[in-house]
């Protein structure tokens, strides 16, 4: 029983990047109705920024973080800017085509400064461990845990109270009632490129702890796919809860492996999107999805 209370919380703790991730792809989604696939391309760009700025004289990961996010987003702002608002008015195919195509250059060149030695985010856990009660857990997990609660809990606030976040939510709402009533739809569309980007960046950060940042970290974020159909594309709680269901899901799956022989020796890694089609089938818009009405 105590293994299996600390495979659910190392699933917590994995599910809690996820669902960083996750909320990235709804937010973009919610503003402008377009599936950002550069999200695992911010991801790796900040891991990587991270990885050199801890190397500087008086910047430790607490710093670098910060930073790092503060960079991914205003880099992410400025792709919306440059690339993406051009595009406002045509089809969302090929918006989301083109978000495909960014992500490719950006990871290209986030890869270039990789190079061929390991890199670390010098976080300041690693692999230890703490004990919880009975349970023995890395305190990475407990870190991701923690972290991903407080930057949701920030989120719910900006919604909710801010200006900015009262025009994000009118604008998901209805876009052209939201431009009658004076809200800047492209300051909106900016704003939620900056905080995908900076949330990636959050995530990979937290992904990195206690192993290296290699040209392959970037399919972590690959994940992040079906848990967005699996919450719904549309909503931010579904995000969180599909993120934690799908890390704890894999957690379980590499604990207990005999659970799910039948599926071959690396289960975990389709686990997600089995999980994401058994789901569809009953609810084809998520857990938590808008459904939507036709009439004809």
């Amino acid at each position: 029983m105590i293994e299996l209370f600390e495979a659910v919380f190392r699933g917590l703790g994995q599910g809690s990047v996820y669902a960083l991730i996750a909320l990235g792809f709804v937010i973009i989604y919610k503003s402008s109705h377009v599936i950002s696939f550069a999200q695992p391309g911010f991801m790796i760009a900040g891991v990587v920024l991270v990885t050199y700025l801890v190397e500087l004289p008086g910047i430790g990961f607490w710093v670098a973080v910060p930073l790092a996010t503060l960079l991914t987003g205003l880099f992410a702002l400025g792709i919306e800017r440059a690339v993406i608002r051009p595009m406002v008015g045509r089809p969302i195919f090929a918006i989301a085509i083109i978000t495909i195509a960014l992500d490719i250059l950006i990871r290209t060149v986030a890869h270039a400064y990789l190079g061929i030695n390991v890199r670390h985010v010098q976080d300041p856990w690693g692999l230890r461990t703490m004990s919880l009660g009975p349970l023995t857990v890395q305190q990475r997990h407990l870190a991701a845990v923690l972290a991903a609660a407080a930057l949701v809990a920030v989120l719910f606030l900006f919604f909710r109270y801010t200006r900015m976040g009262l025009a994000m939510r009118a604008v998901a709402q209805d876009q052209e009632a939201a431009l009658a009533q004076g809200v800047s739809v492209g300051a909106v569309f900016a704003m939620s490129w900056a905080m995908a980007g900076g949330l990636a960046a959050v995530a990979g950060s937290f992904a990195a702890s206690g192993r290296s940042v290699d040209p392959l970290f970037w399919l972590i974020a690959l994940t992040a796919l079906p848990v967005i159909i699996l919450g719904g594309l549309d909503s931010l709680p579904g995000a969180v809860v599909a993120g934690l269901v799908i890390g704890v899901a894999q957690a379980l799956t590499q604990s207990y492996p005999h659970w799910v022989s039948f599926l071959g020796t690396n289960a975990s890694v389709i686990v997600p999107w089995l999980v994401m089609i058994l789901v569809l089938v009953v609810r084809p818009y998520g857990l938590f999805g808008t459904r939507e009405v036709e009439r004809v």
